[in-house]
């Protein structure tokens, strides 16, 4: 990804732009981030996560 695509992705989806370089810097360090849960899409199944809070707290105990 390249910087300008980041910057046009936030200020599409936030309104908002990067105030300095560091922030632009983090942005594109995010970028592997998030291809790295994209990679994950389609792989966890629905038992892989408790379903509720509730659940989650019984998965704990064990």
């Amino acid at each position: 990804m390249t910087l300008d695509l980041i910057e046009a992705q936030i200020a599409a989806w936030s309104g908002i732009t990067a105030p300095n370089d560091a922030a632009k810097r983090m942005a594109l360090e995010l970028a592997g981030t998030i291809a790295a849960f994209e990679a994950l899409r389609g792989t966890l199944e629905f038992e892989d996560e408790p379903a509720s809070f509730t659940a989650a707290l019984q998965a704990a105990k064990a």
